[in-house]
């Protein structure tokens, strides 16, 4: 389950995010608990204030300790393209553009929970290396369906290599352009290991490791708009030795039924 709140914090440039995660039906879900209709207060409105409360505050606790798990020297760099900055090429200041040529070109992708919005052009767009040549291109972005809670997407690299950067990149001229995904992990040898996790397995039970979680949205939602390209890396040089990635894709808003991301593409670039 996934929506927003803001309240006065000393984090992020005075504001504190909280973010939900996913859930099957999280735009319900959100319409229930954050935008209930307004009725007179009884005892039992109150009782149920204050469970929809807890699960609010233990879904932002879930989230906070879960990046707060991310690898210590992980780096997450975010470029962000508007106006006449923005180009077809996906050219940022410091993420590297669209390869065609790296780790994940040949890359199993597969959806593992969620679904894929059929005006879309599935999870092949994020490897294929063909990026869209305008702001609202459904047929070169995979997206998930509308009115859903995002989705859990794997791929599978076909053999264990050293990963150095994971790059995503989207572009969208309103709220499915913001990023919002944690990605995960794996070289497959953990004897628990299930490559195929459903989004109410939480993946560290089962042999996966957290990589990062990416929020590329600002406080500013009518800013939120254009070209994003994200590139996660370690201070090391090298995130890790992986054969198995897996994206935890969250909706951006719940306002209405389309805050789920146009992903353009998803690169793995391997370590020389």
């Amino acid at each position: 389950m996934i929506g927003r709140r803001q309240s006065k914090s000393l984090l992020k440039g005075g504001c504190l995010r909280i973010t939900f995660p996913p859930d099957p039906g999280v735009n319900a879900w959100a319409r229930e608990n954050l935008c209930p209709p307004f009725k007179s207060p009884n005892v039992l409105d109150l009782k149920v204030s204050l469970l929809r409360f807890s699960r609010i505050l233990f879904s932002a606790l879930f989230v906070l300790l879960a990046s707060l798990s991310t690898h210590a020297q992980t780096k997450i760099t975010i470029d962000h393209n508007t106006g006449a900055a923005i180009n077809p090429e996906f050219r940022f200041k410091s993420v590297p553009s669209p390869s065609r040529s790296d780790a994940a070109t040949n890359a199993r992708v597969m959806i593992v929970d969620g679904e894929a919005d059929p005006n879309g052009a599935g999870v092949a767009a994020l490897t294929d290396g063909l990026l869209p040549n305008s702001d609202d291109q459904p047929r070169r972005n995979f997206f998930v369906t509308a009115g859903s809670g995002g989705a859990r997407v794997l791929m599978d690299l076909g053999h264990t290599i050293e990963v150095a950067q994971i790059n995503s990149y989207s572009w969208h001229p309103s709220a499915r352009a913001p990023q919002l995904y944690r990605v995960w992990a794996s070289d497959g040898s953990d004897p628990k290991f299930n490559a195929q996790p459903k989004a109410n397995i939480d993946p560290r039970s089962c042999g996966w490791k957290i990589v990062a979680t990416v929020d590329t949205r600002s406080s500013d939602e009518s800013k939120d708009v254009g070209q994003f390209g994200v590139s996660v890396t370690d201070a090391s040089g090298s995130i890790g030795k992986f054969r198995y990635l897996l994206f935890d894709c969250y909706v951006t808003e719940v306002a209405d039924d389309f805050g789920n991301t146009f992903y353009s593409e998803i690169d793995v670039v391997a370590r020389n």
